[in-house]
């Protein structure tokens, strides 16, 4: 989150229960990695507590290099990978399973230029206008400006190739909260964005509650 430390920790914990209440909707072990989307969320906002804790003085340089990789390896590696894999394991057959496969090869392909782009630069974070400012730097070269639609692919696309009713809502929120973070927070993309899409996840209960409603109303053969 962009504001504070206390307001990072205390995303983390309400992100945690709803993770929490999202998992106990679960009635199939294919909806559990989309279910943990809100725990995930949780421990990044956590983490980034932990970036804006760095910042106290004296300012604490290990922690502060610790937590901003940790940071960065939620938003940049892990989110291209899981947001598209949950999408396949709810789907886990047939024709949307097959375009679903397609989003997690995207995702996956961001996922590995990041990681070359994180083991070969230096990642730092900054305080500057009352925001964490993430410098991730990049090789110059037309993957540069090509890689961050692979992101917006995996991540914002692939919520409406599923069967899932209502699942089409995650998407359109997360699109939106990303065109918003670019408009106003351009030079704080990576945490502003990551804030909203945390408060996005809190969909992911009322989409998982909608799963279980729907499988209890399947009559029993």
């Amino acid at each position: 989150m962009c504001f504070s430390a206390t307001a990072s920790f205390s995303a983390s914990v309400v992100l945690t229960a709803i993770g929490i209440v999202s998992i106990k909707q679960v009635t199939h072990k294919s909806q559990i990695v989309f279910a943990c989307i809100p725990l995930f969320f949780a421990a990044q906002q956590f983490i980034e507590g932990l970036v804006w804790v760095s910042f106290a003085v004296p300012f604490n340089a290990t922690l502060n290099l610790y937590a901003t990789y940790g940071f960065i390896i939620f938003s940049q590696l892990v989110w291209p990978i899981w947001v598209p894999l949950a999408m396949v394991m709810v789907e886990n057959k047939g024709r949307r399973y097959k375009i679903q496969m397609l989003f997690v090869a995207i995702g996956l392909t961001e996922a590995l230029y990041q990681v070359y782009a994180v083991l070969t630069y230096p990642v730092q974070s900054v305080i500057t206008g009352h925001h964490i400012y993430y410098e991730l730097k990049e090789p110059v070269s037309i993957l540069k400006y090509i890689e961050p639609a692979f992101y917006i692919i995996a991540i914002i696309i692939s919520p409406f190739f599923t069967s899932i009713k209502k699942m089409w809502i995650l998407g359109v929120a997360i699109f939106l909260s990303c065109l918003i973070t670019v408009i106003f927070y351009q030079h704080y993309t990576v945490s502003v964005w990551c804030f909203f899409a945390s408060a996005i996840s809190i969909s992911v209960y009322f989409i998982m509650r909608g799963i279980k409603k729907k499988h209890n109303l399947i009559p029993l053969a």
